[in-house]
């Protein structure tokens, strides 16, 4: 006679506060958190890689802008870790819910659930690692993280839309499924809502400060403090990193082309009328800081090459490689009063690090479009 196996049974989960109420209540902070995070981030990601049709639209002004949005966007997304992590804890045992597949409806829910849970720990987790410039994976960060972030939106949607019945009758606390709940456990789901908001308001405190400096006393845990690095501003690729770390000033020349090209040596370009913006530097990184600017105006030497008001500009580093080596620049951007060819910061002098001798600084750009060692300006 053959042995009977004992039958196989999900688990049972006693557990309170796993019920819709509380995922509801969660779900919808997560869904706000995840939005803010993803429409920022599409921000990010066209000012970052600007398609040509996009390159005379993108707005130069306010001059905070990408500043703001950048700031939203990490912020945002740090946010949104405890509370996945909550989210998790209060439907997880629905996950072993008996039989696995009950209608066409259920099998939508599932598929909505595995997609939306993996996209949004892939999302959060490797946008986290990007914040402190750690990739430990074989593929591009920027086109997949991206890629993966239209995924979740999907995900996203299809379940709201999918779980719609269930979250309008758990949408408040008066709510006609919430009113079915044990009232008994009405006390412990606000403990546990406090709480949860209290762990999002700890991470943002404790990191928002690198974007949002009043804040920047708190900054403990974020990768960047706003005030460290040379000349009370962070770095993030160093001149050591881009192989510019001994620069011949003797030897070299400012290049620009046009109707009327020229030739700048260092002396030269000093010696032109010099003009101050106070403009950040915003960073994908999440932080932020401004900064006081001094340098010729690119509008000045754009003027000089004959450049026609309407002309872009392509800008070329002396960096020997990297992605941003060469940077292109719409017309609003390249004849803005504010753009200029930064020759000092702060008041004093460029470090190698910060783009020594010549660098980019424009309104409402990121950090890695402010090209640094510029070498040579071509009019479009």
């Amino acid at each position: 006679m053959k042995p009977r196996l004992p039958a196989v049974r999900p688990p049972v989960f006693r557990g309170r506060l796993h019920d819709a109420r509380t995922a509801t209540a969660i779900g919808r902070c997560l869904g706000v958190a995840i939005a803010v995070c993803f429409g920022t981030g599409l921000i990010s990601h066209y000012l970052q890689h600007q398609p040509g049709w996009l390159l005379d639209v993108l707005p130069n002004r306010p001059v905070w802008g990408y500043r703001l949005s950048q700031g939203l966007h990490v912020a945002s997304g740090i946010a949104a870790i405890p509370l996945l992590f909550a989210k998790l804890w209060t439907v997880y045992p629905k996950l072993f819910g008996w039989p696995p597949l009950r209608s066409v409806r259920h099998a939508l829910e599932r598929l909505s659930v595995a997609v939306l849970v993996a996209g949004a720990v892939f999302e959060l987790f490797t946008g986290l690692l990007n914040t402190v410039q750690w990739y430990p994976w074989p593929f591009s960060f920027v086109p997949v993280h991206f890629a993966v972030a239209w995924l979740l939106a999907g995900a996203l949607m299809l379940h709201i839309a999918v779980k719609y019945p269930e979250i309008k009758a758990h949408w408040s606390s008066r709510s006609p499924g919430t009113l079915t709940l044990p009232a008994a456990d009405g006390p412990d789901r606000r403990s546990l809502l406090t709480g949860v908001a209290a762990a999002v308001g700890a991470v943002t405190l404790t990191t928002v400060g690198q974007a949002f400096t009043p804040l920047k006393f708190f900054d403990v845990l974020a990768p960047r403090h706003p005030d460290y690095g040379a000349e009370g501003l962070p770095v993030n690729r160093t001149a050591r990193a881009a192989g510019t770390t001994r620069v011949d000033i003797a030897a070299y020349r400012l290049t620009v082309s046009g109707p009327r090209p020229y030739t700048l040596t260092f002396d030269e370009l000093s010696a032109l009328t010099q003009h101050e913006s106070v403009l950040p530097i915003a960073c994908v990184e999440g932080w932020s800081k401004s900064a006081h600017w001094t340098g010729v105006r690119m509008t000045d030497l754009l003027r000089r090459a004959g450049a026609p008001p309407d002309a872009r500009v392509r800008v070329i580093s002396l960096e020997q490689y990297g992605a941003y080596r060469v940077m292109e620049m719409g017309r609003d951007y390249a004849h803005d009063p504010l753009t200029l060819l930064a020759l000092k910061l702060n008041g004093q002098t460029l470090t190698a690090d910060h783009g020594y001798p010549a660098r980019i600084i424009a309104p409402n750009r990121p950090g890695v479009l402010q090209t640094k060692w510029v070498t040579r300006l071509e009019v479009m």
